[in-house]
């Protein structure tokens, strides 16, 4: 089944992290990253198109700047991104140029791909750049980006990146051998996991969290982002990007690192970016007998099973769909304002236009905009 796997995924996308680009406090690992440029020269070589989602540029950067560990503010960060992006983009293109193969830098921030339109066009230069032969870099623009807009670690953006290139695998590497039932660190009996079905609530609590100065993700983020790609019908598979020849181990069907299962069933690629890619403007609070229709029968959000609305929001806006315990159940794209859902909850729908004065539909949120969690 792996072999099988693998050997169909002609689109992958790889996330490099910064503990594996980089060599301690030294900066970027330059041998290292000479090595994946030829693994992954080797897979162009088999017909299989290749994006990359790379950390390291803070790391790189902070280096030149001479700060010692994590930067301490926001502003020493993007400083640091500033310089590393050129510097890591710089290591990339000579790595690569050996060869014969052109990288293309692509910066992005979660508003680039939360806005349709941008989202898109995002695609189709991704889509052009390939057809091109050219292997593109992703990163998250940390230079300029805040907290309202950020995608929060590389792992989260690397399975955003899966969907949008319509990739058919993510391969995760990182600075251990794969996924174990415990933390391997600090557990010497912890065993690591070569095939998981499905990520469970116990797959969930088996993982701890980032034990690096360098990196902002841990194992619970990089559950998350498998998670994601599984929920896209696609696979992931995680392994130690340090051991050399990683990547020519892998595709050869040597069974290494973990392999994680695409969901059963799969969202389609706009319910996969109204679930994850969009940031919640607020909550919808629903009642019992709304939640179970919700959950067992993929209904639409009518507004008589609205008990409260939360925060403000425009028509248009991702919202969160909550039980009363506050249990998140969905996601949506609501079709009124915080304001209107605020004097229609309660009421039937054949009631909207007589409170409204207008109408632009009988739902809350249409079952072809909302995704059940």
């Amino acid at each position: 089944m792996r072999t099988s796997i693998l050997t169909k995924a002609k689109r992958i996308v790889i996330k490099i992290g910064s503990r594996v680009l980089t060599s301690g406090d030294n900066g970027l690992d330059l041998a290292l990253i000479d090595g994946l440029a030829a693994e992954v020269a080797a897979l162009r070589g088999e017909g299989r198109e290749v994006i990359i989602v790379s950390s390291g540029a803070v790391a790189a950067g902070r280096k030149e700047l001479g700060i010692e560990g994590r930067p301490r503010s926001i502003p020493q960060k993007q400083a640091a991104a500033a310089i590393g992006q050129s510097h890591l983009m710089r290591t990339y293109e000579e790595a690569f140029a050996r060869f014969g193969h052109k990288v293309a830098q692509i910066l992005l921030t979660r508003d680039d791909l939360a806005n349709r339109l941008r989202f898109l066009n995002a695609r189709a230069t991704l889509d052009t750049l390939l057809s091109f032969g050219v292997i593109p870099v992703i990163n998250e623009n940390d230079t300029v980006v805040v907290d309202e807009i950020k995608f929060g670690d590389n792992d989260n953006l690397s399975a955003l990146v899966t969907n949008l290139a319509e990739a058919q695998l993510l391969v995760i590497l990182t600075d251990i051998d794969g996924f174990y039932d415990s933390d391997p660190r600090t557990n010497p009996e912890a065993r690591l996991i070569h095939l998981v079905k499905s990520i469970t609530r116990e797959t969930e609590r088996a993982a701890g969290g980032s034990a690096s100065s360098v990196g902002t993700g841990g194992m619970v983020t990089k559950l998350a982002a498998a998670k994601k790609a599984a929920q896209s019908g696609v696979p992931t598979l995680m392994v130690n990007g340090r051991m050399p020849g990683v990547l020519t181990e892998a595709f050869a069907g040597r069974e290494i690192g973990t392999l994680f299962l695409p969901a059963r069933e799969s969202l389609n690629r706009r319910k996969h970016w109204i679930a994850h890619t969009l940031k919640p403007s607020g909550r919808i609070v629903v009642d019992d007998g709304a939640r179970t229709v919700l959950a067992r029968q993929g209904k639409s959000l009518l507004p008589s099973g609205v008990v409260r609305v939360e925060g403000e929001f425009d028509r248009g806006a991702c919202v969160r769909v909550c039980g009363t315990d506050g249990t998140e159940i969905a996601r949506g794209l609501v079709d009124y304002s915080h304001a209107e859902i605020e004097r229609i909850l309660g009421h039937r729908s054949n009631e909207i236009e007589t409170i409204l004065g207008y109408r632009y539909g009988d739902e809350i949120i249409h079952r072809d905009n909302l995704v059940v969690l």
